[in-house]
């Protein structure tokens, strides 16, 4: 017999975290070895316990989904993670599967489901929901049809430009966390990026970086 696939569980409702320690306990072949409730502590107990996927939520508190997954990719990218949320909009499935993972469900799964996402993520295929998949076609398919994405300066990703607009309209740290839906850990992490790429050396030279490039 193939050994039981290790889970490890992140999302920050705890009924969540139960129920799917519950649900994943009674399915043959799956072990869940741990829990946890942000994407600071889904890292530190990967990398204690490491397990074969993390069965990954993505709006957590301190350092969301995302942010957890690309780091983990850059710690151990043998560790494989499966998204399991329920958000289905294009920016969170892209921003998503670019961090590194290998699989995205949603919340209305089945243990079915889940059972063989986790099967085919352990094998090193990609495991995507049907509806998620018609979203992503979609949105590839009406991309060209719109006005051509504008060039940005400096390599600049979309997100960091779409941050250095937000620190140009007076947003904190706090702030932009907040209208991204994101951790202000990732904020951080992108105006580090987009400083670096500007070569501005404080938030008083982005903001006249991003007026002198239409950023705003």
């Amino acid at each position: 017999m193939n050994p039981a696939i290790r889970v490890l569980v992140a999302d920050d409702q705890r009924v969540v975290r139960e129920g799917l320690g519950t649900l994943l306990g009674l399915l043959g072949g799956v072990e869940v070895v741990g829990t946890a409730a942000d994407g600071d502590e889904a890292l530190a107990l990967a990398i204690r316990l490491r397990p074969d996927v993390v069965l990954m939520d993505l709006r957590m508190p301190h350092c969301d989904g995302v942010e957890a997954t690309r780091r983990l990719r850059d710690h151990d990218a043998s560790i494989k993670v499966l998204v399991l949320t329920t958000y289905t909009d294009d920016r969170s499935v892209i921003d998503a599967l670019r961090a590194g993972a290998r699989g995205y469900l949603t919340k209305d799964a089945s243990a079915g489901e889940i059972r063989e996402a986790l099967e085919r993520v352990t094998s090193g295929q990609a495991a995507i929901d049907p509806a998620v998949q018609q979203h992503l076609v979609n949105a590839i398919a009406t991309g060209p049809s719109t006005a051509a994405t504008p060039q940005l300066p400096a390599g600049l990703t979309q997100r960091e430009a779409e941050v250095l607009a937000l620190i140009a309209q007076g947003l904190s740290n706090i702030e932009i966390a907040g209208r991204l839906v994101v951790s202000e850990t990732t904020v951080k992490s992108h105006i580090n990026h987009l400083f670096a790429k500007t070569g501005v050396r404080d938030r008083a030279q982005a903001v006249t970086y991003a007026y002198q490039n239409g950023l705003t």
